[in-house]
């Protein structure tokens, strides 16, 4: 059976369950990989200070595993506290995301320090990323002229059908200078050209001297397909949509079932501990995006 090297994990709706928490069984697997040479990379849309409370609890400093953030806009060695690449965005395109935003009614937000810097403190969207993160939001009543940069991305946050919408109108506007795709139905992620974590695991990969053949990439999300289509083993989430599914090589029990536990005891522990998962109905929306529209 294949060798894999390496590791990658979405972190919402992926290595955490609904509580935001990596659960023992899946954190026990986790750990036993890395004492057998997996490295470990934690790649997410989240700003690296809403990763590291993660990367601590999997020892990530120990066993020399790394961190994505930003969708792969900022790559980071916690053992060093070396920044292996980060590309910022660019502040000429924001006021056309800002405006865009408000004039379909929704919300914007960036990171400052930190904290969460957005147009209204109190969006339930708003709200739900401070809950991802654990991480306090400011209001900008004037948020072009608030905003102190260099910053790495923007989220534009609103109900998933007027959203996509949106996605679609901004992706043709920005096409060839910006990377504008939603990462949940209701988080629209808005980053420099050709940031996505596929491309960041490849430049790692390439670093390490890993193939991409070693690599196992799980994730939930739309700005997870990339990396699932990329790695040798693809692998998705029960819980995600049937669009991530269909990219997948395997799709595996949902993150409220120890799903990423299940793919290390299969694929890299070699420990058959129970049947593959078998998705016989695929939800359209996640039961999460569910809950935040009601």
């Amino acid at each position: 059976m294949k060798q894999y090297k390496m590791i990658v994990l979405d972190l919402d709706g992926t290595l955490t369950n609904e509580k935001k928490e990596i659960t023992p069984r899946t954190l026990a697997a986790l750990m036993e990989a890395q004492t057998v040479g997996v490295t470990v990379v934690l790649a997410s849309g989240r700003p690296t200070y809403g990763i590291m409370p993660l990367a601590k609890q999997l020892k990530l400093s120990k066993y020399d595993g790394y961190i994505l953030a930003y969708n792969g806009g900022k790559i980071t060695r916690p053992k060093t506290g070396e920044v292996i690449f980060n590309q910022s965005l660019n502040p000429q395109y924001v006021p056309l995301l800002y405006h865009a935003a408000m004039d379909a009614g929704m919300e914007i937000l960036t990171y400052q320090g930190e904290g969460i810097a957005a147009t209204k403190k109190e969006n339930k969207y708003v709200l739900h990323e401070a809950f991802i993160n654990k991480m306090p939001v400011k209001q900008y009543d004037d948020f072009l002229h608030q905003v102190q940069y260099p910053i790495n991305k923007c989220l534009i946050v609103g109900d998933p059908k007027p959203l996509h919408e949106l996605e679609q109108k901004l992706t043709m506007e920005l096409r060839g200078k910006m990377e504008v795709y939603r990462s949940a139905g209701f988080f629209l992620e808005c980053v420099p050209l050709g940031i996505e974590k596929s491309n960041a695991i490849d430049m790692l990969a390439h670093t390490l001297g890993i193939d991409r053949s070693e690599i196992i990439a799980v994730g939930d999300g739309y700005n997870d397909k990339s990396m699932i289509e990329y790695a040798g083993l693809g692998v998705a989430m029960a819980n995600a949509s049937t669009e991530v599914q269909d990219a997948a090589d395997y799709i595996t029990y949902s993150n409220e079932e120890d799903g990423v536990a299940h793919v290390v005891d299969k694929f890299i522990l070699k420990k058959e501990s129970r049947p593959d998962f078998v998705s016989n109905h695929r939800e359209e929306e996640e039961e999460e995006e569910e809950d935040l529209e009601e």
